[in-house]
């Protein structure tokens, strides 16, 4: 990824983050209730940083701070309604991120969801706090909403390539995607790809343009298949991952031993 665009408040926040490779990512689990859990695993691992909303990262952080660095997530959503009309309000700023020493932000943006319009304002003004701050900007660009589902799907690579645009458009320093599947019912210019996981992957790097690109794990799957997934994404030009799910779902000894293998494609 080239850094030289950035200013130099990103540039020194982004280099503390991206050149120690790891998985990166916190969300809820019942395996896992105690925070603890996913700080252990992230310091012995070695990781590049948590993912956390600042309930956890205000209350939780304190014993960690300065081993394990943060990205602050400050906007979100519960699972209970639907996604047809997905967004994300606000929970915390970038003056939040900056106080609690975060080292990135992260805003999630609904590619394609009835509320765009809200949610595509929303970031401006987050890109612009980031921007004066000299905070870098993740942004988790998930396509949602019925007009996607009647396109070929949230994962199809239509989408996830449209969502890798969208945010370098709208000025993410890094963009967070969901792994491209090829799909049924696409517009026709990419129905008719008929492309393999890794060339998807460079088509979606490409439309992310300056922007890194970081990959999504999704829901837990076999070592194997993660491990190929992380292959494709690097021959592909990706600069990391944010695993949440594949790892913390694991006891931290096999969580431990992947991440070992998984730091190994990364070297």
């Amino acid at each position: 990824m080239d850094l030289t665009n950035l200013s130099l408040g990103k540039c020194v926040r982004l280099t503390r983050i991206l050149y120690e490779h790891g998985p990166i990512d916190f969300f809820p689990n019942p395996d896992s209730v105690d925070p603890k859990y996913q700080f252990e695993l992230a310091l012995k691992g070695g990781y590049s940083a948590i993912a956390l909303h600042i309930g956890l990262a205000s209350r939780y952080l304190g014993n960690y701070a300065g081993k394990v660095p943060l990205l602050l997530k400050i906007n979100g959503k519960t699972n209970i309604p639907s996604d047809d009309l997905a967004f994300s309000p606000l929970t915390a700023s970038v003056e939040d991120a900056v106080r609690l020493g975060a080292d990135a932000v992260g805003y999630t943006l609904y590619v394609g969801s009835p509320r765009q319009d809200d949610d595509i304002q929303q970031l401006s003004y987050v890109r612009s706090e980031c921007d004066r701050y000299g905070v870098p900007l993740v942004v988790w660009s998930y396509p949602r909403g019925f007009a996607i589902a009647e396109k070929g799907g949230k994962d199809s690579i239509y989408a996830v390539d449209y969502a890798a645009r969208l945010a370098l458009e709208l000025g993410a320093d890094m963009i967070k995607l969901n792994y491209p599947k090829q799909s049924s019912g696409q517009p026709k210019a990419y129905d008719s790809l008929n492309e393999d996981e890794m060339t998807m992957m460079k088509r979606v790097v490409k439309s992310a343009g300056k922007a890194g690109v970081i990959v999504s794990g999704g829901s837990k799957v076999s070592d194997d298949t993660l491990l190929t997934k992380v292959a494709n994404s690097l021959s592909a030009g990706v600069e990391g991952f944010i695993f949440g799910r594949n790892m913390w779902q694991r006891p931290i000894d096999k969580a431990l031993e992947l991440t070992k293998k998984i730091k190994q494609e990364l070297s």
